[in-house]
């Protein structure tokens, strides 16, 4: 019989090797970027009630940890931001600032949309010297950043990205998840060992907030997970989780998107209806928040455009900051009670909530500005709850006097109510299937469907600028988040 965590491993490399076929397909050389372009394309920031948010707060003292690829610290748009970080991997680097794994660019996609502090425009060059000049040529001093300000900057300057939450601290902690370009952990730790070990190491550094853009294809979770995501429940951080995508081959809501309490996130189309391909469905949906035509930070000073569930998640990791930030005293269940209850009413009409869109579509201004009531125990359920019930079992009631004599019948435990996700590697355990990206477009399916996840990679002009001739594919170190 094949190990629990053999069956994990086997059937992440199944569909990591098709994520790999994916990836360099999906990003096309780097071309020079327009920076304010960026910054306009940022549609979510004034559609989903941010910029009003920030008049309030800007998620300053909050910490966030990004249990992903690993996030690039360098990058123009996150110097500062990352305050701390781990490698449970054991193949990346200690800080967790070295992507690895499939698609390793992707932890700095989504910290970028979480908290990034964008940055000053490059200066305009310096006109060429006269031959009279070039004796003086080389005192001149080096052009600063061109300083900006008005009502339309935001963060550090006008370029770049601006998260959600820009003024809060990241935690980057870097997992790996095999594929075919990569292939299996050089360390040989599971990615079962992994999660919890990322969770508790978020925790014990001061996580207020955790965000997860991976998941698998099955709504179940290895019992070795339970342990750590109550010690979050308990120290009272906010988890959220991507939900994953259809393009992905998750037509179902997939674990960590599933476990009690977790606050999962299903994506919306630019228009914002549910994303057929950047979504999943399921009962365990507890908000939808934008997922296509996003665009986000790479590695290396570039950008990307990019589409899935993972770039949903944080711009909900940065709400739970901007609402931590503002009202420190709520517990990390109110919080997310806070996101649930102000979210704009979408779906099955009459319902308070669907398998499509939870509650309801994100409303970030009325999430940290709105007067309500919130209740205290966590809509989305308990850890603690989930444990006593299905994995610990309810004490078996006293025999009736007289029942005969005979071997006690065992207890009936009844298993969770789940949705049953499709295996998607055509393997018969009942395990979860492999991790994968949130990332809408990085799995063999959405090639079939002709859209990508990554359609362009930009380059700007930067105090390390990026060759234009630069591989592209040396940019994309295969990443890999979204059980």
């Amino acid at each position: 019989m094949t190990s629990p965590s053999g069956a994990f491993a086997s059937r992440l490399r199944a569909t990591a090797c098709l994520l790999g076929v994916a990836v360099a397909a999906a990003l096309l050389p780097a071309l020079p970027a327009q920076a304010d372009d960026l910054r306009e394309r940022e549609y979510w920031l004034e559609d989903y009630g941010i910029v009003e948010a920030w008049e309030t707060t800007k998620g300053e003292g909050v910490r966030v940890a990004v249990i992903d690829s690993g996030v690039d610290g360098s990058h123009p748009d996150l110097e500062g931001v990352v305050v701390g970080g781990s490698d449970v991997s054991g193949s990346g680097q200690p800080d967790g600032q070295l992507g690895i794994g499939e698609v390793a660019e992707h932890g700095t996609l989504v910290a970028s949309l979480l908290a990034g502090r964008g940055h000053l425009p490059d200066p305009p060059p310096s006109p060429s010297p006269s031959d009279d000049d070039e004796d003086t040529a080389d005192e001149s001093p080096s052009p600063e950043p061109v300083a900006t300000s008005g009502p339309d900057t935001y963060g550090r300057g006008s370029d770049g990205i601006v998260g959600v939450a820009p003024e809060s601290e990241l935690l980057a902690v870097s997992v790996w998840i095999e594929g075919e370009t990569k292939g299996p952990n050089p360390a040989g730790i599971s990615i079962d060992a992994q999660i919890p070990n990322a969770v508790r190491w978020a925790v014990d550094n001061g996580a207020q907030v955790i965000n997860m853009s991976l998941g698998s294809t099955s709504p179940t979770w290895p019992e070795s997970w339970d342990e750590a995501f109550l010690y979050a429940e308990q120290n009272d951080v906010v988890i959220v989780a991507a939900a994953g995508n259809r393009a992905g081959g998750s037509l179902q809501v997939g674990a960590p998107a599933t476990m009690p309490g977790v606050l999962a996130v299903a994506g919306l189309d630019r228009e914002g209806e549910a994303s057929r391909e950047s979504s999943s469905e399921g009962i365990s949906i507890g908000v939808a928040a934008p997922a296509e035509n996003l665009v986000g930070a790479l590695p290396g000073g570039v950008y990307a455009d990019w589409s899935g569930s993972s770039g949903a998640a944080p711009l909900v990791a940065g709400t739970a900051a901007l609402i931590r930030s503002k009202y420190p005293d709520l517990s990390a269940a109110q919080v997310i009670n806070r996101i649930l209850l102000t979210a704009q009413d979408a779906g099955a009409e009459g319902e308070e909530r669907d398998t499509i869109y939870g509650y309801g579509i994100l409303d970030v201004a009325a999430a940290v500005n709105a007067e309500i009531a919130i209740p205290e125990e966590n809509l989305l359920g308990s850890m603690a709850e989930f444990i006593e019930i299905y994995r610990r079992g309810a004490p078996a009631p006293p025999p009736e006097t007289d029942a005969p004599a005979g071997e006690p019948t065992p207890a009936d435990i009844p298993e969770p109510e789940v949705p049953v996700a499709e295996d998607a590697t055509g393997t018969s355990s009942g395990l979860p299937a492999s991790i994968v990206l949130g990332f809408g477009g990085l799995i063999v399916v959405v090639l079939a469907a002709g859209t990508f996840a990554v359609v362009r990679a930009r380059k700007t002009a930067l105090s390390n600028p990026v060759d234009e001739n630069t591989d592209t594919d040396s940019l994309a170190a295969p990443v890999e988040p979204r059980p």
